[in-house]
This record gives structure tokens, sequence and C-alpha cells, in this order.
């Protein structure tokens, strides 16, 4: 292993304890403003969906319509409640379905 490799190693594993270790000892009270609350509470669903929603479009191999097909599926499912499980797996038919179908004809 060269030594560029090691210093990439070390370099995110000091990020990644700074991330986690500097709000810790930058903030020690509780925080008391109900905006600031608010807004941290939100913070990791609006990461996640950041992260997440992009991949939606590109992850099918059958290109938009297969993507947008399981999309939908799990949006209107998400939207009655079900479970995460229900959701995940009735999307991944939509897909399978939407993929599946054209070759048939």
């Amino acid at each position: 292993m060269t030594t560029y490799f090691w210093l990439q190693l070390a370099v995110m594993a000091g990020v990644t304890y700074l991330v986690r270790m500097l709000p810790l000892v930058i903030f020690r009270k509780k925080i008391q403003n109900r905006f600031i609350r608010s807004f941290l509470h939100y913070i990791p669903y609006a990461v996640l969906a950041a992260m997440t929603f992009p991949a939606v479009f590109s992850a099918t191999g059958g290109g938009l319509p297969s993507a947008l097909a399981g999309l939908l599926v799990a949006v209107v499912l998400a939207f009655f409640e079900k479970g995460l499980v229900t959701v995940a797996l009735c999307a991944c038919a939509a897909v399978f379905l939407a993929e599946w179908l054209p070759a048939l004809f």
C-alpha cells in the first residue's frame, strides 16, 4: 500500500471524527430556540431524501418509465401509511413488471 492511501484514510477518519465530535464540544447546553430545534429535527429526512431521490431515476435497467412506475407505487403506498417493507416490495414489483411487460409484446 502506498503512502497516499494511508494519507487518504487518515484524512477520511479525521473528517468523520470531527463531524461527530464538534457538535458535542460546541453545544454543551440544551438548545432552547424552537426554530433551531425544529430545523435540526428535519435535517436527517432532508439529507436522506437528497441522497436517495436522484438515484431512483437511474437505478432501474428499464430507464425512466420503470423508475417512474416504482416511484408512483411507493408514493401512493406511503401516502396510505403502509409499512416500509410493504412499500419497498411493492415498488420493486412495480419496477419488475414495468420492465417485463414490454418484453412480452
